[in-house]
């Protein structure tokens, strides 16, 4: 059953019989042709993003450091990342999606101009923070602009196709990315690639619009009120489908991103011993799997937003049972066993979108972007705790893998506690929004344990 809950924010309003023209009816083959620009942005992102994973093996060679100095490259990205997702939804809110975007080019491509220039190690971490900051801006902007152009219905499927292609960013960040650095070289292929993206900022301009028959951008006129911008953020936070959606997202994606981005090579390399070669094949599964599973998550609860969910608690039960049976495998654990569990631990990333799913339905159009950066924070908060815990245990146990990724364990069980809490109350708000007469997203069975929870109110949520 769906626990989600309609929005009891201050300003929220009883619902009209009519629909509302700030969400639209059907999407046009313009919405399509913005969306498929500002997708393009978020490919992009995703490939300057994960293009340091095949580039490690140069950078400490160029930086002159060791492993663990690595390390802290995708630390600091993430870190940044996390740090920016509430402003970034503020941002897009209050400014518009095609102006972020735009300026999420601008950085990206300084980022890895910088990193293409740089010889040592701090302005090599500078180039990364100023990438992961533009990266930061990608991902709320596409969401907010896809709830101004497409009905609720479909929101999830475009969603989905979002981040299939992301994942299409992903892949040219792996082969292409190392031929490239083997061939022309770090300076060449780096300065190319940022030069590239500034330049796709001037179909951003010309491409995107914030709202369907929009011919501008709307002018800002009120100057900024840090107290407003702080009501804005806390208005999100306290609709207990955005505080679920949190959760979601924070319980869902973080261990696919923790073996792709750091800790699933150094695991099958020294903890598994599989051949490097062997091991770098093996994280594909994960895009693949991705890939595929975005757009078959996102039809199903397109059709079916009550199975948002029980797909949810399925793909937390079946996580569980997953890492169950990694760490508790006498010895070296085979490819016939290591090749399923990491199709089925991809099924965190498309499983995450239902948070964003929640954001939007449940909150207004204009704090779209600012519930979509609070579910957002989620994940890669997650993300950071669990590989820095993981690099943490390795040091203290000499490299045990199998005491180290406990830390997986420990997170993914935190995040189901609280996401159980939340479902909760959220069916509470619910039943209480439907009692009152308002409109609700999704319609649920109440059960007899429903009554045992209080519904929230704004205040106390």
């Amino acid at each position: 059953m769906s626990p989600e809950a309609a929005h009891p924010s201050p300003d929220h309003h009883p619902p009209r019989k009519r629909r509302s023209p700030s969400r639209p009816v059907r999407a046009s083959a313009k919405s399509w042709l913005i969306w498929l620009t500002a997708a393009g942005i978020y490919l992009l992102a995703v490939f300057h993003r994960t293009s340091f994973g095949v580039a490690g093996l140069q950078a400490a060679d160029r930086f002159g450091v060791g492993v663990a100095a690595l390390g802290t490259f995708t630390v600091l990205q993430v870190g940044v990342y996390a740090a920016m997702q509430i402003p970034a939804g503020v941002l897009v809110d209050r400014y518009g999606s095609r102006r972020v975007l735009t300026a999420a080019l601008l950085f990206l491509g300084l980022g890895q101009i910088l990193l293409a220039l740089a010889t040592s190690y701090g302005l090599g971490l500078a180039a990364r923070a100023v990438l992961g900051f533009g990266d930061a801006l990608t991902f709320v902007s596409v969401l907010r602009l896809i709830a101004a152009h497409f009905p609720g219905r479909q929101y999830a499927v475009v969603t989905s196709f979002t981040t299939a292609l992301g994942y299409v960013g992903n892949l040219a960040a792996t082969v292409p990315l190392t031929l490239l650095l083997a061939g022309p070289g770090w300076t060449p292929t780096f300065l190319t690639v940022g030069v590239v993206t500034v330049l796709y900022a001037v179909f951003a301009i010309r491409g995107i619009r914030d709202a369907p028959g929009e011919a501008a951008p709307p002018a800002v006129r009120e100057p900024v009120d840090v107290k407003a911008l702080g009501r804005q953020v806390a208005g999100a936070w306290r609709v207990p489908g955005t505080r679920l959606g949190f959760w979601v997202h924070f319980t869902t994606m973080f261990a696919p991103n923790v073996l792709t981005m750091l800790w699933g090579v150094p695991y099958l390399v020294q903890g598994q011993g599989q051949p490097k070669a062997t091991a770098s094949a093996l994280l594909t599964v994960f895009v693949f799997g991705s890939m595929i599973g975005g757009p078959v998550v996102g039809s199903i609860i397109a059709g079916r937003p009550s199975l948002r969910m029980p797909l949810v608690g399925g793909y937390l039960v079946g996580a569980a049972a997953v890492w169950a049976l990694l760490l508790g495998w006498p010895g070296a654990v085979p490819l016939g066993v290591l090749v399923p569990s990491f199709a089925f631990l991809s099924l965190g990333g498309p499983a995450s979108m239902i948070g964003f799913a929640l954001a939007r339905d449940y909150n207004p159009l204009h704090r779209v972007g600012t519930a979509t950066g609070v579910v957002n924070v989620g994940g890669f908060v997650a993300t950071t705790v669990a590989a820095l815990s993981i690099g943490l245990l390795l040091g203290w146990t000499g490299g045990n893998f199998r005491i180290a990724l406990l830390a997986v364990v420990v997170v993914l069980a935190l995040g189901a506690v609280r996401m159980l809490v939340w479902w909760r109350r959220t069916r509470a708000t619910l039943f209480a929004a439907e009692a009152r007469g308002e409109e609700i997203p999704v319609r649920i069975t109440r059960r007899r344990w429903d009554a045992r929870t209080p519904a929230l109110s704004p205040a106390a949520a």
